[in-house]
């Protein structure tokens, strides 16, 4: 079993940048995907980006792509998100999760999932 827990989220103003953290218990960390969601009031789980159990792949929505890095550093069991230029349409609740399977976008895939970090952007 695999237990996440997320830091670094706040309150920023657009155009700025957070760099959110999700450390891992367990020495099967680089045994899984990781990825991140998101989830705004009143609207449905957003998939943000994932990583591959290398590393050496990543895959982002046209939402986030250019403005977000994913990154993990298995010697540390912790994937990273790196946001900049930050728009209020980001405001939400970021969580990371662990994934059995390759790169997958789709939220039912992942197994184990952490508490969340609020992100909140001001105009």
């Amino acid at each position: 079993q695999v237990q996440l827990v997320e830091s670094g989220g706040g309150l920023v103003q657009a155009g700025g940048s957070l760099r959110l953290s999700c450390a891992a218990s367990g020495r099967t960390f680089s045994s899984y995907a990781m990825g991140w969601f998101r989830q705004a009031p009143g609207k449905e789980r957003e998939f943000v980006a994932a990583v591959a159990r290398s590393g050496g792949s990543t895959v982002y929505p046209d939402s986030v792509k250019g403005r977000f890095t994913i990154s993990r550093d298995n010697a540390k069991n912790t994937a990273y998100l790196q946001m900049n230029s930050l728009k209020p349409e980001d405001t939400a609740v970021h969580y990371c999760a662990a994934s059995r399977t390759y790169l997958s976008v789709r939220g039912y895939e992942y197994d184990y999932w952490g508490q969340g970090t609020q992100v909140t952007v001001s105009s």
